[in-house]
């Protein structure tokens, strides 16, 4: 199976069998994602969905944000990985978003990457999940399937394995891919134990493949 056959079979199949695929991070605006996806880094969106409610009830935009202390914010995702790393990271998102932006979230990723706490992964998922671009965030998840599945050959980081997806998925399915590969490193292609006995895809699977030759 050449890498263009074996593409279109997964874009195919999750086109079919799941044709609606979001973020599970919960948000009502541009600033909210940001915060969710800055405090998502090595956390589960499950323990950032807790977090965020009485966060953005104290600090519903990046107008109030700006003005709060280390230890404010600090104590609100205090529960999360990295609180410290994140309450410097967020603080600095307000300022920058305030000084630069005018508090508007931008659409492209070069200028969302001038935030702190912003690395080309977030800048991607805020440019695809608000703005509708064309971006392919890699973490974990979408760097493993990538691998796994055979998508992705010999990437050596998340960027490297960004080029490769983009160029062989349909523009138009780049942001929706995104989410497709998450998901099923979220829930059936796990790390430790990859749940190939409840997988579909095992017909295009490299890493399947190998297990049983």
């Amino acid at each position: 199976m050449t890498r263009k056959e074996r593409f279109k079979h997964i874009i195919d199949y999750f086109s079919a069998h799941q044709p609606i695929a979001e973020t599970e991070l919960d948000y009502k605006s541009p600033y909210e994602l940001l915060v969710a996806v800055i405090l998502s880094a090595q956390c589960t969106d499950k323990r950032v969905n807790k977090i965020t409610p009485s966060f953005f009830g104290k600090f519903p935009d990046a107008e109030k944000l700006q003005h709060a202390s280390i230890e404010e914010v600090f104590e609100l995702i205090r529960s999360c990985s990295y609180p410290n790393n994140k309450s410097k990271h967020l603080l600095g998102m307000a300022k920058t978003l305030m000084q630069e932006f005018k508090g508007v979230v931008p659409d492209e990723i070069s200028e969302l990457q001038k935030l702190p706490g912003v690395g080309r992964k977030t800048a991607n998922v805020i440019a695809s999940v608000v703005y509708d671009k064309p971006a392919m965030a890699v973490d974990t998840h979408v760097f493993r399937v990538s691998a796994r599945l055979g998508l992705t050959s010999n990437a050596k980081n998340p960027y490297q394995a960004e080029m490769q997806l983009i160029k062989h998925i349909p523009e138009e399915k780049i942001s929706i891919a995104h989410h497709w590969l998450i998901l099923h490193g979220r829930y059936v292609c796990g790390a430790r134990k990859p749940k190939c006995n409840e997988c579909g895809l095992t017909k295009f699977c490299k890493y399947f493949d190998k297990l049983n030759h």
